[in-house]
């Protein structure tokens, strides 16, 4: 939009509100009219303003995803449904939370720009009191579905976009959500107008209905209608009560067929509402009800239903911690103890683990760990590691492909890591390093379920627990736009950080234990203020570096005595300096780091450090850092 014709727009809203024009079509509706003077009385917004919408900063949005994880998790399938219907070009999906920021969304990627041009984009802020008259703003206000055109909207500045917008209400009726399909195409027909706004309506109920559906399963759930073959479909109520037969959930349709309002049907007892005898009800129950049967209301109507019976699950103990033979690490440290046990917890219930730790942390043992004490244990581990494989390798390796998908490919084809991992554990190190295009095809599996290896004709169903890893900020990097950002919300489930070792209250108890790995059974005996000295040492390599100088120092035990000497050799002093300059130390550890992951070539550490050589032995030399052995 232009200044000029921002500037007109903002003429036209402020003479229609201040009644010194003859309203124009806009206003001609009541709930925009409504809306403008809200904007104009109660928020003090300027329709000509050319800011640019507020946006929530990406750790903040989080705060904002995680409450409704739950709700994100129904409504994606039915968002890119919603997309593919309308034609997808032009259009993206927005879901929004109760306060109006976009927690969700679906686009073209080619059309990233446009739409963040137009505010259209994670996190952005769409209240009425920030944005003016707009789909989303609209809807939380008028609590309805509302469709907002072009120049339907207060600020100018959003004159280009079409809004069609619906809310998503929980099982008790608060306002959970809102559905919204912007458009950013300069015209519509009046078909595609009427399609977009009974879309948008029809996707937000099926998301409400698929809510209300898995909500409470420990409830009895009553499905209704005056038409046997209608329930199962939109327009059936739904009505959810306890074992003491008291109504605790009721949808908009339920209300409707009852002619009842929620305040008279939800907290009563379910005899108020049914003539049906209640042990006659009860008795229909059924964990997976397939027939309908008749059921009498005490007007005197008739209706048909189907009543779930409540999930009475055997309850499954998941160890806050699970003893230390059982996962073959040390986990004494109080935060990892506790991490390792919600970790667990979530990931039986297929929430996605993130790992987040410096580099040596022992993630992917901790990973294995998990594999070893879930219910997965006897099913496929697959660990990769996506910064070690070749660019041009990693697609293959995580997807597999046909025979004679490519030159150079084995005549029988190869099974990708992910098919590998199918009914386990897929542990995804350094995801990321992994390349954009290769996350966008992760991405789609891990919503469909579903992985097509290279040259494939057909899908195949895929079963994993995803647990992945990085020492890297995924926050930074979706920043830096070198990591997808809906992908960054599918893999970051549950973050556990894992603490470097110079932080771990358990480091005498760790070395004890990796000492024993180690020795594979043969007797190892320190010398006085061996362990102290190992135990001092900071460790910028991190239970990596320990457990290599561990299985050197056994190596070189003489009788199986680990002398002050042997220790001293392999690790000199740090300086002083390194250890009271953070910067110095800090330098220390990425070089660490970085001489380990690439096993001592010097030449391809300089390369990625941009360095010479000759500078960076003599970097070596200043920190102390020595190859083991």
């Amino acid at each position: 939009m232009t200044p000029t014709l921002i500037s007109a727009h903002a003429q036209q809203v402020l003479q229609a509100v201040q009644g010194t024009q003859p309203a124009p079509g806009p206003v001609a509706d009541v709930a925009i009219a409504r809306s403008w003077r809200r904007c104009l009385d109660q928020h003090g917004l300027d329709p000509a303003s050319p800011r640019a919408p507020d946006v929530v900063e990406h750790p903040r949005l989080q705060d904002h995803r995680a409450p409704l994880e739950h709700v994100i998790g129904v409504a994606r399938w039915q968002m890119n449904s919603l997309h593919q219907q309308v034609g997808r070009d032009g259009h993206v999906v927005l879901l929004t939370d109760a306060r109006g920021v976009a927690i969700d969304s679906v686009f073209n990627e080619a059309e990233r720009a446009d739409f963040q041009r137009s505010g259209l984009w994670l996190g952005s802020v769409w209240s009425e009191e920030s944005e003016g008259t707009n789909g989303v703003g609209t809807c939380l206000v008028e609590r309805r579905h509302v469709t907002i055109r072009r120049d339907e909207h207060f600020r100018g500045k959003h004159v280009g976009l079409t809004c069609s917008a619906s809310p998503i209400f929980d099982a008790k009726g608060e306002l959970l959500a809102v559905l919204n399909l912007s458009s950013v195409r300069d015209a519509q027909s009046l078909q595609q107008h009427f399609q977009a706004m009974a879309l948008t309506n029809l996707s937000a109920r099926l998301i409400e209905s698929c809510f209300f559906l898995g909500d409470a399963p420990d409830r009895y759930l009553l499905r209704f209608h005056p038409q046997a073959g209608f329930v199962g479909l939109l327009g059936e109520g739904l009505l959810g009560f306890d074992d003491e037969a008291r109504v605790c959930s009721v949808n908009q349709a339920a209300l409707d067929l009852l002619g009842l309002s929620r305040e008279h049907v939800v907290g009563h007892a379910l005899t108020m509402l049914l003539e049906t005898p209640l042990d006659q009800v009860l008795s229909q129950a059924s964990a997976q009800p397939s027939v309908c049967w008749p059921l009498r209301l005490r007007d005197g109507r008739l209706f048909y239903g189907q009543l779930r019976a409540p999930v009475r699950p055997s309850p499954v103990v998941v160890p806050a911690m699970p003893k230390i033979n059982d996962v073959r690490v040390c986990l004494e440290d109080p935060r990892l103890q506790r991490g390792f046990g919600r970790a667990l917890r979530v990931l039986e219930r297929d929430v996605p683990v993130f790992l987040q730790g410096e580099t040596g942390t022992g993630k992917e043992a901790f990973a294995a760990a998990l594999h070893r004490a879930s219910s997965r244990s006897n099913q496929p581990f697959i660990a990769i590691n996506c910064a070690a494989i070749p660019e041009s390798l990693i697609e293959s390796e995580l997807f597999g492909y046909r025979g004679g998908s490519f030159t150079g490919a084995r005549k029988d084809g190869m099974v990708g890591k992910l098919e590998q991992a199918h009914g386990g554990i897929l542990f995804l190190d350094e995801i990321a390093d992994m390349p954009l295009a290769l996350q966008t095809r992760l991405l789609r599996v891990l919503e469909e379920r579903q992985v097509m290896p290279l040259g494939g004709a057909s899908s195949r169903p895929l079963d994993i627990r995803l647990v992945s890893a990085s020492h890297q900020d995924l926050n930074a990097c979706v920043a830096d736009g070198r990591f997808r950002e809906d992908l960054f919300y599918r893999v970051g489930g549950f973050v556990v950080q894992l603490p470097p070792l110079r932080e771990r209250s358990d480091k005498s108890n760790l070395l004890e234990w990796l000492l024993r790995e180690e020795a594979k059974g043969m007797k190892i005996q320190l010398e006085p203020g061996v362990k102290e000295r190992l135990l001092s040492h900071p460790w910028p390599g991190n239970v990596r570096q320990l457990r290599t100088c561990l299985r050197t120092l056994v190596a070189l035990a003489w009788d199986g005595r680990i002398t002050r000497e042997d220790v001293e050799e392999l690790l000199p002093t740090v300086p002083a300096a390194d250890v009271e300059n953070p910067l110095n130390l800090s330098e220390r550890q990425t070089l660490v780091s970085l001489i380990e992951a690439e096993h001592w070539h010097v030449a391809r550490v300089a390369e990625r450090l941009g360095i010479s050589r000759n500078t960076l032995y003599r970097k070596l030399r200043h920190h102390g850092i020595r190859r083991p052995g």
